[in-house]
């Protein structure tokens, strides 16, 4: 077994219980808990026992680097720790623990960047405890304002600002960051593949033995958006009310959903109703009032508006209320960069998704951004039952390695990702 195998694999298990639900073997790693405590306190260990200094910008993202940033700025490797409900284990954390043994594979091959090389633990990339994904780097560009971020609530009333005191921290000093944004020349995020393409051959036929299948490079992430929905009723007694006299907002919910499936299948996009909260809430009580959360994605903007359009022309007479919570365009990633990466890796399978991640975000705010993914064999994402084979972990690893090897060979020009 190589010296990265083993880094990666001691990593690895040291996570593995670390916000584990026993009954459903999901994880529930949330923004600014406990939970999220330890899996900082992990990676602040790891970039110690590296000797990379570790620093935090102004939304609690954590930055190590290897070379001064300040004196010129530099590759950036990393991707987030936190988790949806239940979620699986190679959702993000894959590419922190891939970054760190990238750094233990370029030591051990005696590489000495010729700039500054950097691992970051994005915060609150999923929202599943806030409602806004990759808050962490939204508040750093500026995507997302310090006064919303404040102000968005969990399931129990409390508010990030709130999170963030009980965390120990000054709600006041969240907001953006150009020091951090303007240290990064360059940032590749390797992710877990959160569909089946790598995992298929050109047939259609699964081919999970491929080597040259084990990791795809990223090119653009699809339009997407996420909207709530509040539909009213009125409460009363489930056992008394007459149905013609009754008013029921989960009858308005069902038409949302069967009408979100119904227009993505039209036109061509993926809408999904994953989150619900009725009020009162009662078994033997007609709903008064359901909030519900849809998102829309696809691979063209229009097509996923139209989407959501048609949901809320199905439900007018309803009277349901939409307010969009997060719209993100298509993001294209670096073409320069790209084509970097592309000659770095040879015959590997490009690959577009509907994820959302930071590098899109970065790449949004003008950072040149790609990624790198890992074949699933599943194709099964955010769920217990997400999964990639050790030894396309280890080969997305060595990929990283190579790319990193020789993304920090020489200067990178922040404009457009591509040497100088």
């Amino acid at each position: 077994m190589s010296d990265m195998s083993v880094s990666f694999d001691r990593m690895w298990s040291d996570l593995a219980s670390v916000g584990r639900e026993p009954a459903t073997g999901g994880y529930r790693r949330f923004a600014w808990t406990r939970t999220d405590h330890d899996l900082r306190e992990w990676f602040a260990g790891e970039c110690a026992a590296r000797g990379l200094a570790l620093t935090e910008d102004r939304a609690g993202n954590q930055w190590a680097w290897w070379g001064d940033p300040d004196a010129q700025p530099g590759v950036v490797i990393g991707s987030h720790l936190d988790s949806v409900p239940d979620g699986g284990a190679f959702d993000g954390p894959l590419g922190v623990v891939s970054a760190l043994a990238t750094i233990d594979t370029l030591r051990q091959r005696g590489i000495t960047p010729a700039v500054p090389l950097g691992v970051v633990n994005f915060v609150d990339e999923e929202g599943a405890r806030f409602g806004v994904a990759c808050a962490g780097s939204r508040i750093i560009t500026g995507a997302l304002t310090a006064d919303r971020a404040r102000s968005l609530t969990d399931a129990d009333g409390i508010s990030m600002a709130q999170a963030w005191t009980a965390a120990g921290r000054d709600p006041e000093s969240m907001g953006p960051d150009d020091e951090a944004v303007n240290r990064i020349a360059c940032f590749v995020e390797l992710h877990v593949e959160q569909g089946k393409a790598l995992a298929l051959a050109a047939d259609g036929v699964d081919d999970l033995d491929d080597p040259a299948r084990a990791v795809a490079i990223g090119t653009d992430i699809w339009p997407h958006g996420r909207w709530r929905l509040d539909i009213p009723g009125e409460a009363n007694h489930a056992g008394t009310t007459r149905l013609d006299d009754r008013r029921d907002a989960m009858l308005g919910l069902a038409t949302v959903v069967q009408s979100a499936r119904q227009q993505a299948t039209v036109l061509g996009c993926v809408a999904t109703v994953g989150k619900v909260r009725v009020e009162p809430g009662g078994v033997n009580a007609i709903s008064s009032h359901v909030t519900a959360w849809l998102d829309a994605r696809g691979a063209d903007e229009d097509a996923v508006r139209a989407t959501v359009s048609g949901v809320l022309a199905d439900s007018d007479s309803l009277g349901v209320e939409a307010t969009e919570e997060s719209w993100t365009p298509t993001t294209a990633f670096d073409a320069a960069l790209v084509s970097r990466l592309r000659g770095i890796l040879p015959g590997a399978p490009l690959l577009g998704t509907g994820a959302g991640h930071d590098a899109g975000v970065l790449a949004t705010h003008g950072v040149p951004s790609a990624m790198l993914y890992v074949r699933n064999p599943t194709g099964i994402s955010h769920s217990p039952a997400e999964h990639a084979e050790r030894r396309d972990c280890h080969d997305g690893v060595m990929a990283l390695t190579s790319v990193v090897a020789e993304l920090v060979s020489r200067p990178t020009d922040r404009t457009n990702g591509s040497g100088q």
